[in-house]
């Protein structure tokens, strides 16, 4: 058994001299994109702005990959969440059941629309959460739920979607990671009331350094999305009086936009790469005595975000930590945590949200938990079990072969 790379060994990649591939998402296509912008401004005389002919496209464009429906772009991923929660237009003090593990940005807009986020745990087995964890969580001032496909792993939402019917709640599909995915051949973002997509610049596609877009096949919630989008101004509303409710500007821009639509076009081989990648490596860890692909909903694909790797620590002689240090050593991109759960972040224990007002929850007109406590045993655990490794579309054959033999070496190692 060759010695390993923390103890001094010969590292399975040295990256000092096998640099990992770059992953390439800005291409000459989109950089001419981004020129016939300027070309045409300068040429006007008029600088480019927003919700002009690019934006325009970029939204049919977007719109036409997810199958139909209608598409806003606004100006980040925390933006179309914000902005795919205004468009539900609920009331203040409602209570939005959000994921378990998550981004701030899927959670905090909650606040700021003047709700309640109360935190759901994860299924035992994912980073998302599901039907059985969410039920439990709803009262009489429950009104939406949002879930996030995490890793490009889709939620289990057919139960979800069940649970919403029964209960008149509201499903917004935080997509940020999971362009492309498919439930049981349906496109996430296609099943819930209104999804949220970020485009920021290490998503499946990208508008540029950020973005976001505000998907729905509800033409009502789309013209509510798009007017709160910006400034509550009277999109589709017969004789106009000026903005008809209070919101912000979170438009996304033609420059943006442009570059967006090149993007898009290039989403679909996007995927199928890093479909082929996840599913291959998925395939060869089922020998494996003790690391496997996080556990994913039957009949799902997943457009793999990041790998999410479970580790059998019972079969092992150390901990995670020291596994993710010695394969890192072996020259593989690992996160070894993923604990991002909204409820630990000091904001949210600490009720920092407007000055020391303790908004929502310490607010005279609501009437659920001043201090929650969730149960997020769960999302702790699979925490715990499981760490990440970076891949991207660019990834090759030497990749694939490169973190199957530094996961195996580290296995033999460390095996009970």
């Amino acid at each position: 058994m060759s010695k390993l790379a923390i103890d001094g060994g010969s590292p399975v990649r040295d990256i000092n001299v096998n640099t990992f591939p770059p992953r390439g998402l800005i291409t000459e296509a989109e950089k001419q994109a981004a020129l016939r912008v300027f070309d045409e401004a300068i040429s006007s005389g008029n600088a480019f702005g927003y919700n002009g002919k690019y934006e325009q496209q970029y939204e049919k464009d977007f719109a036409e990959f997810m199958g139909g429906g209608f598409a806003d772009g606004v100006n980040s991923g925390t933006d179309a969440v914000f902005v795919a929660l205004g468009a539900l237009d609920l009331d203040l003090f409602s209570e939005v059941i959000v994921p378990p593990i998550t981004d701030p940005g899927g959670c905090m807009p909650v606040i700021f629309v003047g709700c309640v986020p109360v935190v759901a745990d994860c299924d035992p087995r994912s980073y998302n959460t599901s039907a059985e964890q969410i039920e439990p969580l709803i009262t009489e001032r429950t009104r939406a739920i949002i879930v996030a496909h995490i890793a490009g792993d889709p939620v289990d939402m057919d139960p979800i979607m069940e649970l919403a019917k029964k209960h008149n709640l509201y499903v917004i599909e935080d997509c940020a990671q999971a362009h492309g995915a498919k439930y049981k051949g349906r496109l996430v973002g296609t099943i819930g009331d209104i999804a949220a997509f970020s485009t920021m610049f290490g998503k499946h596609h990208c508008t540029g350094g950020q973005g976001g877009v505000v998907y729905t096949r509800n033409e009502k919630l789309y013209w509510q999305a798009k007017r709160f989008a910006d400034r509550g101004k009277p999109f589709n509303i017969e004789n106009p009086q000026g903005n008809v409710q209070a919101a912000l500007n979170c438009n996304l821009n033609d420059l943006s936009a442009a570059i967006g639509s090149v993007q898009i076009k290039r989403l679909p081989e996007i995927i199928a790469k890093r479909r082929k990648i996840g599913e291959t490596i998925k395939k060869e860890l089922e020998s494996f005595k003790t690391v496997s692909l996080g556990w994913q909903v039957p009949d799902t694909e997943s457009v793999y975000w990041f790998l999410k790797i479970r580790l059998d620590l019972d079969a092992l002689t150390v901990d995670k930590e020291t596994f993710c240090k010695a394969l890192q050593a072996e020259g593989i991109f690992v996160n070894p945590s993923y604990r991002h759960i909204p409820c630990e972040a000091p904001w949210f224990r600490n009720k920092k949200t407007f000055g020391s007002s303790g908004f929502p929850w310490n607010a005279d007109g609501y009437k659920g938990e001043r201090n929650p406590q969730f149960k997020i045993d769960n999302a702790i655990k699979v925490t715990d079990e499981h760490f990440n490794i970076h891949i991207h579309e660019s990834f090759g054959e030497r990749e694939i072969s490169d973190i199957l033999e530094a996961s195996k070496k580290v296995e033999n190692a460390y095996l009970r």
